[in-house]
């Protein structure tokens, strides 16, 4: 019988949609304060995939990716999209809204893949807790992403893959010095 290993530490990212500058600007600091610094952030992209967020808050929506340098257990992924939920809310109230101004999506980087927690069950996506489930976005090849026939069109974009293929560069290097760390 095979022996479970503990899971290799994940690099947690996290997607932003808002149609505001300091909205923006005020979730990237709750987003630090509470998983650490940012690493890498992606260039600011218009938001014209779907109107199903322009609906919730308003026309003219951006959307913004970031990475955080603190490696996470990937089992910690369900607390921290129910975390960014309280954190739209308290951005909501922050900014005296009567309705929804930000949308954050964490997710996970591995070596292989992209994972996304999101609160909407699908065929595809398998639970995990408290509602929460994880959804498969993108795989990493050598060189390359692979994108599946449900990947948001948003992330097939080169600009959204280009910050990816960044993000994955600096997780393997993580995981080297984690790796030569343990061989001192």
């Amino acid at each position: 019988m095979a022996k479970a290993k503990p899971f290799t530490p994940v690099k947690l990212i996290c997607g932003i949609i808002t149609a505001h500058k300091d909205v923006f600007d005020k979730s990237i600091t709750y987003l630090s304060d509470r998983f650490g610094a940012v690493d890498h952030s992606s260039l600011l992209m218009k938001f014209t995939f779907t109107d199903y967020y322009e609906k919730q808050m308003e026309p003219g929506l951006k959307r913004k990716f970031v990475s955080f340098s603190d490696l996470i257990s990937p089992e910690k992924l369900s607390k921290a999209k129910i975390l960014t939920n309280v954190m739209e809310n308290d951005l909501k109230n922050e900014f005296s809204s009567d309705r929804r101004i930000v949308n954050l999506d964490p997710g996970y980087l591995t070596a292989s893949a992209l994972i996304m927690a999101t609160a909407k069950n699908f065929s595809h996506r398998i639970p995990l807790q408290q509602g929460i489930y994880a959804h498969l976005e993108l795989l990493f090849g050598k060189n390359d992403i692979r994108t599946l026939n449900w990947t948001y069109p948003d992330y097939r974009t080169k600009d959204t893959q280009e910050f990816f293929l960044g993000v994955r560069k600096i997780y393997l290097d993580q995981l080297r010095k984690q790796n030569a760390m343990k061989l001192l």
